[in-house]
């Protein structure tokens, strides 16, 4: 089992910055990439950015150049720094365990954070 612990998110204006963070802890072994994902009211979860053990990242067109998704050094803990926030930003934001292709397609395992919240509004 992989438990995966979120950390930051919170209020925001327009255009400001968030970083948020995730640490996994158990089987990390097990995890061949970590991703956010995030859901808004009335929609489903959607791919923000993913990223594997080497570093290959990918990101949802809508958040290309505004947000990035790094590790640390050691792996098991990941970052989204998130620029340039809009209103459409808005939503319940999820860290993922999973794994990726060769291409840095992302593929969610049943392992979740229990979520950290981000609104942007002025």
């Amino acid at each position: 089992q992989v438990q995966l612990t979120e950390s930051g998110g919170g209020l925001v204006q327009p255009g400001g910055s968030l970083r948020l963070s995730c640490a996994a802890s158990g089987s990390i072994g097990s995890i061949y990439a970590m991703g956010w994902y995030r859901q808004a009211p009335g929609k489903e979860r959607e791919l923000v950015a993913g990223i594997t053990k080497d570093g290959t990242t990918n990101y949802a067109n809508s958040v290309k150049g505004r947000f990035s998704i790094s590790k640390d050094s050691y792996w098991g803990t990941v970052h989204l720094q998130m620029n340039s926030l809009k209103p459409e930003d808005t939503a319940v934001y999820y860290c993922n365990g999973g794994s990726a292709s060769y291409d840095g397609t992302y593929y969610p395992y049943n392992y979740w954070g229990q979520g950290t919240q981000v609104t942007v509004s002025s």
